[in-house]
């Protein structure tokens, strides 16, 4: 599985950077190219004459190597298949949530185009904190992968969460990366995110409460498992995912959007998780209307996307066509009628009254078929956007 693959390890500051060693053991025994990074921290723990001797490979800690203009940040970042962090510090973590580049490691983290998968390390007040916490979901929500610390006793002697993952997770970890990214790697993908835009005039228009979070999470989600995606993202709360496998198509309204995705056709699975508005106003205004002139809107009805995609005949369709329904009740119902109406093969119900799923970072999610109903429990969307892409993977062939 890892023969012949490039690994850039980059090890900070934290007492298990011991244990980064192991991991080049396991990694190099495995035929893992390994090459080394450390942080001025992490020299306080291992050496780089003790990376360089299990790599192989001279082990990086400056910006410059002997005053040569050699862009180690650029090209440690190129060269490699997967950027793995181990240990990943408190700081580190902050910094790559916040776009941070002030040494070798974190300016690696910032010109990187590469997947990355990271393993935290840290005291648990650390961990708990909720700044900490907002910069993790941050990272994720960027696209990294995470190997959660285990519950133990910590180097400081307290007991609690923050001490990094063994070794052998980590590698085990590395390797379901490199197996998933693999599972979709000769497809293609489109999905639609977040809602439309249907001007009014000027400087109105009408729309919904659509995030894009759960588009954006499933497009990153099938590029991380090796599929070409095309996203097509309408009004999104949340910057598009940064992966090589996406390309962001940005639209405004329901027919815009409808052309950009036919335009991206062929494929061989189309997602429909945008909001798409159902009227759009046939008669706006190129200028500001005045409210005291009133006004008298009229409406007519925009294309159904996801029905366009779901009817296509023989070849032109994709293999798997994935619709949402987000309604506030007869859920299951509505679902249902849906999946016939718009020549689905699965549709994702979505619960949304109270104002639930819109803007949220979890979701409850229905996968409803012809043939069944899932319901899942609540879960973050980056954990609903795995549920629907191992779906897809197994039914894709």
């Amino acid at each position: 599985m890892l023969s012949g693959k490039r690994i850039t390890l980059i090890v900070t500051g934290s007492i298990a950077a011991y244990k980064a060693l192991e991991l080049i053991r396991l990694l190099t025994k495995a035929g893992a190219e390994v090459e080394g990074i450390l942080t001025k921290s992490a020299t306080a723990f291992i050496t780089p004459l003790s990376v360089e001797a299990l790599t192989g490979k001279r082990a990086h800690t400056e910006m410059w190597d002997d005053h040569s203009y050699d862009m180690n940040h650029i090209e440690l970042s190129r060269r490699a298949d997967l950027i793995v962090i181990a240990p990943a510090t408190a700081n580190t973590i902050a910094k790559l949530a916040n776009g941070i580049g002030d040494d070798l490691a974190s300016t690696i983290l910032l010109a990187k185009n590469k997947p990355i998968l990271l393993a935290p390390g840290m005291n648990t007040e650390m961990w708990e904190n909720s700044a900490f916490k907002r910069n993790l979901a941050q990272i994720q929500a960027d696209g990294a992968t995470i190997v959660p610390p285990q519950t133990d006793v910590l180097a400081c002697g307290e007991h609690g969460i923050g001490k990094m993952a063994e070794p052998t997770t980590i590698f085990e970890a590395i390797e379901d990366h490199f197996r998933s990214s693999e599972e979709l790697s000769s497809k293609k993908a489109i999905v639609t995110a977040g809602g439309t835009i249907e001007r009014i005039d000027s400087v109105r228009y009408l729309s919904n409460f659509s995030s894009g979070k759960q588009g954006n999470a499933i497009a990153l989600s099938l590029a991380k498992s090796g599929a070409q995606v095309t996203l097509v993202a309408g009004n999104t709360k949340d910057a598009p995912p940064q992966h090589p496998n996406i390309s962001l198509v940005s639209v405004e309204s329901a027919v815009e959007m409808k052309e950009a995705v036919h335009s991206a056709l062929p494929a061989d699975i189309f997602v429909g998780c945008a909001a798409v508005c159902d009227f759009r106003v046939s008669n706006q205004s190129d200028k500001k209307l005045k409210k005291e002139g009133g006004l008298d809107l009229q409406f007519e009805e925009n294309p159904d996307i996801a029905q366009s995609i779901g009817k296509l005949a023989g070849n032109d369709r994709p293999k798997l066509v994935i619709g949402f329904a987000a309604e506030t009740d007869n859920l299951i119902e509505y679902a249902q009628k849906k999946l016939e109406s718009k020549g689905c093969d699965l549709i994702v119900a979505n619960d949304v009254s109270n104002g639930a799923v819109f803007g949220q970072t979890s979701n409850s999610a229905h996968f409803v078929t012809k043939d069944s109903v899932q319901s899942l429990d609540t879960l973050p969307k980056s954990e609903v956007a795995n549920k629907i892409v191992d779906w897809i993977a197994e039914r894709i062939d």
